[in-house]
């Protein structure tokens, strides 16, 4: 399988590619580089590997939450290429694959929980806890945006860590939570290394879809949405 993926949702701009099971991976911290930095990326990848895009069999790309600009840029250009080379996409959620990052980077062990917290801006962070079950990670409830006062732990892991930016806002979360967590690291950013992981078992699961379904998720709007009256 050869399978390209991208991320732009946040500070980090990277682009992987996975052949056969081996990634390679270009990354460069640059909050406002991404639109100059992601095609000769993808380019220096395929080059590498003496690969053309029409020998990809599928895209992914990290589809949020995240930075609203940043995902655009993520979808504009998988589904541009989508297009143009008629293969599915695989949407990976941002949360999932940081927590993915924590558990291949951070050794945490089987079974224990890992809470992700981005920061939203507005004073609210994006949410998603994880299980690490045979080391991946496995969504525990809905991935939500919360103030910090009002996020929630799921039941099950007896220990969890803690990994993301929006962690800075610790001291306006529950003590309850607080008391349960181990922040491991505020500054993990994400990778498309581990977008490529996750969509390559996605593709497998039957999870890629076609190019006009590439969507960003935003979660804030469409927790809004859900929250209108009459809806």
């Amino acid at each position: 399988m050869k399978l390209l993926a991208l991320d732009t949702s946040s500070e980090g701009c990277s682009a992987a590619l996975l052949v056969d099971g081996e990634i390679t991976e270009r990354f460069e911290l640059a909050p406002r580089g991404h639109t100059r930095l992601l095609m000769p990326m993808v380019r220096e990848l395929l080059l590498a590997q003496g690969l053309v895009p029409t020998d990809l069999d599928a895209l992914a790309f990290a589809c949020g939450p995240g930075s609203f600009t940043g995902l655009r840029i993520a979808t504009g250009v998988v589904q541009g290429l989508a297009w143009g080379l008629g293969i599915p996409v695989v949407p990976v959620s941002s949360l999932e694959a940081v927590a993915l990052g924590a558990i291949e980077t951070l050794d945490i062990s089987e079974n224990s929980g890992i809470a992700v917290a981005f920061d939203a801006r507005m004073g609210e962070v994006y949410w998603g806890c994880f299980e690490c079950r045979a080391g991946l990670p496995v969504l525990l409830g809905e991935e939500r945006v919360y103030p910090p006062a009002n996020v929630i732990l799921p039941s099950g892991p007896g220990f969890w860590f803690g990994v993301g930016q929006g962690w800075q806002y610790r001291s306006a979360m529950p003590s309850a939570i607080t008391g349960q967590v181990e922040i491991l690291d505020e500054g993990l950013v994400l990778r498309a290394s581990w977008v490529a992981r996750l969509a390559a078992i996605g593709f497998q699961q039957g999870k890629a879809v076609p190019a006009e379904q590439a969507q960003p998720v935003y979660i804030r709007d469409e927790v809004a949405w859900k929250k209108l009256p009459g809806r």
